[in-house]
């Protein structure tokens, strides 16, 4: 049977460039592909057919000749570039750009490497203060770091890792099984590239050690719960001089006594005698800083009543700015009165006037219409 157009079996002109070729190529490659595709015989040949036609139409010498040519450019002599088809070697490059998760997903001649080390986690604990203000702070982890003895490379002393003969240092080996090409990592190395004839006694060819490392930490002004700090190339160290990995500190702010924190606000409720709300006065407030702000009591203050503070709130993350501070008051009812002063409030109550009290009045005169209400 004669075989379909390249172009035709690629569903593309003549006229298609190079990444026109690989689009087509790519959508229907994973689309007849046999591992999506078991035990369907069909779709085989169709993939089979498909990258034959790639592999002709992808390199220039061969879609020269097959331009000329046709499909007798390619058998047994009969054109110019017969006998320099390789159809295997032709796709392995192929296979790891479409297919590279279940192969692997290296490249070809593309150098592993030992591993880069583990990013760590270390949780800490503030207080508020020390949000407001910042600070510097201590942090211990035990972690791995690089080997002093052989500086971190795992070889002995005087001497050094050579290139893995099984890999030839790409940390990978390909296996040929039938129509596919399947690459692994290499045994004899377990993906580093290099092996160590003579491993270091220290760290036993692993190039790390266990070791417990103190770091200062700066803890910005303004942090909130869950600010992430990154500290880079303080994490695990890497096999055998490869990287270290990071370290992230994770901020939690305890709570406060006094304030209660909304974002760049402060919060905080206060206290007031009774006295002070209905003739007036002045309370002096602390503030995160340290210090303290008086704040006048109008006369009347009625309870839940909040006084703005501007610019006495947290500073912001990045600077250039800080929230407010809310003092929010609350009247406070008198207790264990001595006779005197019971005597006295009576008197008060006595002289009182609708318009002491316009809130409760008002309210009961409402309560009062609608009984009468009621009653009609």
């Amino acid at each position: 049977m004669a075989k379909r157009d390249f172009y035709e079996t690629l569903g593309v002109s003549r006229e298609a460039g190079d990444e026109e070729l690989k689009k087509s190529y790519r959508k229907l490659a994973m689309k007849y592909h046999p591992d999506r595709n078991p035990d369907d015989a069909a779709a085989e040949v169709k993939f089979k057919e498909l990258s034959e036609a790639y592999g002709v139409l992808s390199d220039p010498q061969k879609r020269d000749a097959y331009n000329q040519f046709g499909h007798a450019a390619f058998e047994g002599g009969g054109g110019p570039g017969a006998g320099d088809f390789d159809f295997r070697s032709s796709f392995a490059d192929v296979f790891d750009d479409l297919f590279g998760d279940f192969m692997g997903g290296a490249r070809r001649g593309a150098r592993r490497g030992p591993a880069r080390g583990a990013d760590l986690r270390y949780n800490m604990e503030v207080n508020l203060e020390d949000a407001f203000g910042g600070k510097q702070a201590k942090v211990q982890a035990a972690t791995s770091v690089s080997c002093d003895d052989c500086s971190g490379s795992g070889a002995k002393e005087g001497t050094k890792p050579t290139i893995c003969g099984a890999c030839g240092g790409v940390g990978k080996v390909r296996a040929q099984q039938g129509f596919f090409t399947i690459e692994r990592t290499c045994p004899t190395c377990q993906g580093s590239g290099t092996v160590i004839a003579d491993p270091c006694t220290s760290c036993r060819g692993s190039g790390r050690v266990q070791k417990d490392k103190t770091l200062s930490v700066n803890i910005p002004a303004g942090v909130e719960d869950g600010t992430r700090i990154r500290l880079a190339g303080e994490g695990e160290a890497g096999a055998r001089g490869a990287p270290a990995g990071d370290l992230y500190i994770f901020i939690s702010v305890k709570p406060h006594p006094l304030f209660q924190r909304d974002a760049m606000n402060l919060y905080c409720e206060v206290p007031i005698p009774m006295m002070s709300a209905t003739l007036g006065g002045s309370i002096d407030v602390p503030t995160l800083g340290g210090g303290r702000a008086r704040v006048t009591i109008p006369p009347g203050t009625q309870s839940e009543h909040q006084f703005r503070l501007r610019g006495k709130g947290m500073p912001a993350l990045r600077g250039g700015s800080k929230g407010d501070m809310y003092i929010q008051v609350s009247v406070e009812t008198p207790v264990n009165l001595n006779k005197k002063q019971k005597e006295l409030l009576k008197q008060f109550d006595f002289l009182g006037t609708k318009s002491t009290s316009p809130k409760s009045d008002g309210f009961f005169s409402k309560v009062r219409d609608l009984w009468e209400d009621l009653k009609d």
